[in-house]
C-alpha cells in the first residue's frame, strides 16, 4: 500500500496541484473540520459510492488517523484505483481546513 505524509499532501496543495481527496470519515467527524476540497464518503458507503471515482485519477484518502483510509486505500486498489493513505490523518494535518 502507497503512503504519503501530511506534510507533503499539504506541500502540494501549496503548489496548487489539483489533488482528489477522499475523506472516509463520518459525516459529523467532517463537519468539526476536512481538508479544504475533500470529497466525503465515510468508509461503510465506500463500496456502493466507489462508482463515483474515476480511475484515471489518483485518489489519496483521509481520516482521523490513517486506519481507516489504509482500509480504504487496500479496498480500492482491489477494484484496480490509483490510490494512496495520508499517513497520521487528520490527527497530524497542519494545514487549512474547512
Amino acid at each position: 500500500m502507497k503512503t504519503v505524509d501530511t506534510i507533503t499532501v499539504a506541500k502540494r496543495l501549496d503548489n496548487g496541484e489539483q489533488l482528489h481527496l477522499i475523506d472516509v470519515r463520518e459525516v459529523d467527524e467532517v463537519e468539526t473540520g476536512k481538508i479544504p476540497g475533500a470529497v466525503n464518503i465515510p468508509l461503510g458507503l465506500l463500496e456502493f459510492r466507489d462508482n463515483e471515482l474515476d480511475k484515471s485519477h489518483e485518489y489519496i484518502m483521509v481520516c482521523r488517523s490513517g486506519g481507516r483510509s489504509g482500509k480504504a486505500t487496500k479496498y480500492l486498489e482491489s477494484k484496480g484505483f490509483k490510490v494512496m493513505n495520508m499517513a497520521g490523518g487528520m490527527l497530524d494535518w497542519k494545514g487549512p481546513v474547512e
